[in-house]
């Protein structure tokens, strides 16, 4: 059940699971939110992180990328690949289109890049932890479906886990579907008010459709040129 402040009243804490190998940046952001009543927990390299995201439990992964013994892409690869939709903020110094496409395409949900100011990080990972949850109640547009509740998306009687951010995106398309959603509202819904560029909404949904379409004989989200996205049902 979603944990929902009252009204004037401090948002509740996450649970939280630092992935940081540098020990100054990972002391720093530990005792800032834990004293904004976050629950912490800590890994120093990306094979101890990936076995501690797995066993579950945490409401958002903050994830450094420059890792020992495991990279934070490989990790979080991995932490998808295993059905995992748990939100994932990035932390990094590569700050190039390049790289953010990349981080977005291998699951993250976010990247913030470093030096960066703690009250952000905050504000990033409770957004990151918001939009992960869409409406409830499953959305289908003829044979496809999304449950928020699984994050799993279910075609032609088959299951597909999904990230939080490729399930909220789908969340949309099928609830307007088959009316075209513009761009702006794709990225408002998936990056909230922190938004992202068209770029980055193009890698999500090619993810996307490589997990709902591809195996199937006839592709459901369709691009409109130049306005957005919307889901068709086969003929």
């Amino acid at each position: 059940m979603s944990r929902v402040p009252s009204p004037g009243l401090p948002a509740p804490g996450l649970r939280v699971l630092l992935i940081e190998d540098q020990h100054d940046i990972a002391a720093n952001i530990w005792d800032f939110l834990e004293r904004r009543g976050h629950e912490m927990d800590h890994c120093a390299d990306g094979a101890s992180g990936l076995a501690r995201a797995m066993r579950g439990g945490f409401d958002v992964v903050v994830l450094d990328l420059g890792l020992p013994r495991l990279d934070g892409l490989d990790l979080c690869r991995r932490l998808r690949e295993a059905g995992h939709g748990v939100p994932v903020l990035m932390l990094t110094a590569r700050d190039t289109l390049d790289d953010k496409l990349r981080g977005f395409a291998e699951g993250a949900d976010d990247y913030l890049v470093k030096p960066f100011a703690l009250p952000e990080l905050e504000a990033r990972i409770r957004a990151v932890q918001r939009r992960g949850r869409p409406p409830s109640g499953q959305a289908v547009h003829g044979p496809l479906g999304y449950d928020p509740d699984t994050l799993a998306a279910q075609r032609e009687g088959r299951r597909i886990p999904l990230t939080r951010l490729q399930g909220a995106l789908l969340d949309v398309l099928l609830r307007e579907a088959p009316r075209i959603v513009p761009h702006a509202r794709l990225i408002e819904a998936g990056w909230g008010a922190q938004g992202a560029d068209v770029a980055a909404l193009q890698t999500q949904i090619y993810e996307l459709r490589a997990l709902v379409d591809r195996p199937f004989a006839q592709p459901m989200i369709q691009s409109v040129r130049g306005i957005g996205y919307r889901v068709v049902a086969p003929a």
